[in-house]
């Protein structure tokens, strides 16, 4: 059974339309996919939809990946199972869409004065209506011949320190669990091995984020080492917390796809256990 709990549609800073996302999905024969795009529950009705009409057999898990603030470190948080339509997510949603447009336009004043023009204009055009984030300044930059690569731009212009980078006003990480729960999902701490955090940090973190109640942490991401999806295992069961796996997919590569490579270690107590669908399956 294949199960992918982290992906991004053209809602985001996805390449996919959630209809091309979720047809390569039942392609890859995924049996649940989490829909889960920065800050925005936008993709999903378009997701629901293709699945009735082309009768695929993939079930949809309704998904977001909100931003968060902890300690002036940005820490994403997956929510799973949520309802996209309930008050409180909603509006969270709309602080959060103000902060991400504010952040941008400042990105593209910050950069325009280092001499490098229209790039808010041009990330602006790349994301369309979906959720504009850093991501698109990156396909942007390079697109125009600023820097060879995403790391690249990232590593000279959009990162901490850097000209266009612009420090971030997210929710709280213990405000955005709440939220989560408030519309019946559960909150899961994302990719904990990407925030170039020391271990003692990082304890730091699933210390806070198990007293905030958030239930589980990624641990499975795809495109890592045996040894670090063990540990992480190994700090899921340390911490209380259940374990969950995601591609992040965004689009299609070499390396990353959906339900690649995603499983669990033995020891883990996995985020789906009691979910009634995976019963059936």
């Amino acid at each position: 059974m294949l199960i992918d709990l982290h992906s991004h549609t053209k809602a985001s800073d996805g390449q996919l339309t959630p209809s091309e996302l979720v047809q390569r999905a039942e392609n890859r024969q995924v049996h649940f996919l989490a829909i889960t795009d920065h800050d925005t529950v936008d993709g999903l009705v378009e997701a629901t939809q293709y699945i009735q009409d082309n009768d695929l057999k993939l079930q949809l898990i309704n998904g977001i990946e909100v931003t968060t603030n902890w300690l002036n470190h940005e820490i994403h948080v997956v929510g799973l199972n949520i309802d996209p339509t309930h008050p409180a997510l909603v509006e969270l949603i709309e602080i959060q869409k103000d902060k991400r447009e504010q952040r941008a336009i400042e990105m593209g004043r910050r950069l325009a004065k280092a001499n490098i023009e229209n790039v808010y204009e041009g990330a602006k055009a790349l994301a369309g209506d979906g959720a504009i984030t850093r991501a698109h300044f990156a396909r942007y930059l390079v697109e125009i011949g600023v820097a060879p690569t995403f790391p690249k731009v990232f590593d000279k212009y959009l990162s901490r320190g850097n000209t266009g980078y612009v420090p971030h006003d997210w929710v709280d990480l213990a405000d955005a669990i709440a939220v989560i729960h408030a519309a019946g999902g559960q909150a899961i701490l994302a990719h904990p091995d990407a925030y170039s955090l020391s271990n003692k940090w990082l304890r730091k973190l699933l210390i806070t984020f198990k007293a905030a109640d958030g239930d589980a942490m990624e641990v499975a991401i795809g495109q890592q080492s045996p040894q670090m999806r063990l540990q992480l295992g190994m700090w899921s069961k340390e911490y209380g917390l259940m374990a969950s796996q995601g591609s992040d997919f965004h689009f299609v590569g070499r390396w990353r796809d959906l339900g690649k490579s995603l499983f669990l270690p033995d020891i883990c107590q996995p985020i789906w256990h009691n979910w009634p669908a995976c019963q059936s399956v």
